[in-house]
C-alpha cells in the first residue's frame, strides 16, 4: 500500500530546499510569508486566541497555497532538549503536520525568541528550519528572506549576545537546568525584553533609521535582488528600494495579522487591519 505520508523523495526535495526553488508557482497557486506569532505570550489566553487566527488562516489558504514561509519568532520562546520540547501549541504543529503530509512545502526560519531549533521540525513535521537568511528564486525572481533580527547597522549588544546564545557551550549549559526552570527564565527575560520595545517600532522610521532597508541596501551593492522579505520588524512595511527592488516586511500576528503573497507575477502586502 502506498504511503499516506508525502513520499520521502518528495520530503528529502523539499528538505534539500529544491522543490519549486527556480520554478514558478503552479497556475492558480500562492507562495505566502508570515512571521511573529509569539505564542506563548503574554499569557495562555491571548496566546490560544491568537494561535486560533493563525490556524484558521492557514486552513484558509490550504487550497490555493504552493508553498509556506514562516519567518520566524513562531513562538515567544523556543528550546528542543534532547527529549523534551515546550507544551502547549498543539493546534498549529498538528496544521502544519497536516499541511506537510499533504505535500505543501513549508520553510520555517529562526527568529531571535525561537533561534533554539534543533531537528523537532525536521524529523517530526517534515519541516525544513533554516539559521541563516537564504535566496530562492521563482519566476526568474531573487528573493532574500530571513527573520531579520542582527542585520544591518546597529543593534551591537544584540549581536554579540546571538553569538553567546547560538554557542553550542551555551545550548549545553542551558539545557542542564530542569525545562521548568529553564522555560521559565527564558520567557522571564523574554517578556523583559518585549516590555522594553514598548510601541516604539509601530511606526515607519524613516529610511535612513531603518536597520533593514540600510541593510538591503549594502546587499544590493553585491548583487541584484528582486524582493527582500524580513519579520522581526513587527510592523507591516512596503517600500521601494529602486525601480527593480523592494523590501517587505511582513508585520505580525499580534497586532497586524498581515503577511505576503506571490502569485508567479506580483508579490502583495496584505494587512487586514489597515486603515
Amino acid at each position: 500500500m502506498e504511503d499516506p505520508l508525502l513520499p520521502a523523495a518528495m520530503f528529502w526535495n523539499i528538505f534539500n530546499g529544491k522543490t519549486n526553488d527556480g520554478m514558478i508557482p503552479a497556475p492558480g497557486k500562492k507562495i505566502y510569508f508570515l512571521s511573529d506569532f509569539h505564542l506563548g505570550a503574554p499569557n495562555a489566553a491571548q496566546s490560544l486566541s491568537r494561535e486560533r487566527k493563525v490556524v484558521d488562516f492557514l486552513r484558509s489558504i490550504e487550497e490555493d497555497v504552493d508553498s509556506l514561509f514562516i519567518l520566524g519568532d513562531i513562538f515567544d520562546f523556543w528550546f528542543e532538549y534532547k527529549q523534551v520540547v515546550p507544551k502547549g501549541f498543539t493546534r498549529l504543529l498538528g496544521r502544519l503536520a497536516e499541511m506537510s503530509d499533504k505535500g505543501i512545502p513549508i520553510h520555517v526560519f529562526t527568529g531571535n525568541h525561537d533561534l533554539w531549533m534543533r531537528g523537532y521540525f525536521e524529523n517530526e513535521l517534515r519541516i525544513r528550519v533554516y539559521h541563516e537568511p537564504k535566496i530562492f528564486e521563482w519566476s526568474e525572481k531573487k528573493f532574500f528572506i530571513g527573520h531579520g533580527d542582527g542585520l544591518g547597522p546597529g543593534d551591537h549588544g544584540y549581536k554579540r549576545l546571538k553569538k553567546i546564545f547560538r554557542h553550542p557551550v551555551c545550548q549545553w549549559m542551558f539545557r542542564q537546568l530542569h525545562p521548568d526552570l529553564g522555560i521559565g527564565l527564558a520567557q522571564y527575560f523574554s517578556r523583559t525584553s518585549r516590555e522594553a520595545t514598548g510601541s516604539s517600532d509601530q511606526h515607519f522610521l524613516g529610511a535612513e533609521n531603518e536597520w533593514l532597508i540600510q541593510y538591503c541596501y549594502r546587499k544590493l551593492e553585491q548583487q541584484p535582488i528582486d524582493y527582500f522579505i524580513f519579520g522581526h520588524r513587527h510592523f507591516p512595511i512596503d517600500f521601494s528600494l529602486t525601480d527593480k527592488s523592494r523590501y517587505i516586511n511582513t508585520g505580525d500576528w499580534i497586532r497586524h495579522f498581515s503577511y505576503a503573497a506571490f502569485n508567479g507575477e506580483k508579490l502583495q502586502l496584505i494587512r487586514p487591519n489597515a486603515s
